[in-house]
Parts: C-alpha cells; sequence; structure tokens
C-alpha cells in the first residue's frame, strides 16, 4: 500500500439508525461491504479504505454543517453515468435528496456529470461518473 493512501474516515452522526440506513445502502451500492459492527457504529470497506459512522458518547450539542470550516463533502466515483442516473433516482427512499437539481447533472461544470446529494443530517456526497 502506498503512503498517503486514506485509511479510513469517521463520520460522527447524530442518529445511528438513520445513518446506517442512508450511509449503508449508498456505499453498499458503490460496492462497499459491511466490515465492522458494535453497539455504538457500522463500518463499510472498500479495498483498503473503510467509512465509519459513529453515534459517539462524546459527541457535542449541536449538528452537521457542511458549509463551517470541517468536512463539506466526500466525493465518490461511480463507473457510467447511467449509474449515476440509477443511484439519483434511488436516492430519496433512503433518505438522500438531490442538491442543485437546477443544474443537474452538470452543477460541477458542462464537462463534470455528477449528482450532489445531502442526507437529513446534512452530510454531502458527489457521485462523479468516470
Amino acid at each position: 500500500m502506498a503512503t498517503g493512501t486514506l485509511h479510513h474516515v469517521e463520520l460522527w452522526v447524530p442518529d445511528l439508525e438513520r445513518a446506517v440506513a442512508g450511509w449503508g445502502w449508498l456505499l453498499t451500492e458503490l460496492g462497499y461491504e459491511q466490515f465492522q459492527d458494535w453497539p455504538g457504529g457500522r463500518s463499510w470497506r472498500l479495498g483498503p479504505t473503510y467509512l465509519v459512522v459513529e453515534q459517539s458518547p462524546a459527541l457535542a450539542a449541536g449538528e452537521h454543517d457542511r458549509l463551517r470550516p470541517g468536512l463539506n463533502h466526500l466525493a465518490f466515483t461511480v463507473v457510467g453515468r447511467d449509474r449515476v442516473d440509477q443511484l439519483v433516482a434511488a436516492a430519496p427512499e433512503h433518505g438522500w435528496s438531490l442538491m442543485f437539481a437546477d443544474r443537474h447533472p452538470y452543477a460541477g461544470g458542462p464537462e463534470h456529470y455528477a449528482a450532489y446529494l445531502e442526507n437529513v443530517d446534512g452530510y454531502e456526497v458527489e457521485l462523479v461518473a468516470d
């Protein structure tokens, strides 16, 4: 493995059950497999990288705001425009809504086919067609 490869991302969430439902669906659709499961969290892995959702007892009051300093969004590669479209169509059933609908699928520019989704807790993902 190369130095600098992303090892894992840990997202602290306000509601674990809701996070597992939404993130679990999306990550599974993107090829991740469930990796770890404990009373306060769950993780999914793809290759050497894994993503954790955790409802930590150390979580401070307040909610995630992608417009404040910190994490704005996670971007995932998706093989093909058709697959991006399929994920966008299914996303609302799993707690995700399409952002920038008036500019979709070119909200990132005329050469950038992508979907920007946001979940009820304010986390944003970008699904980029390769």
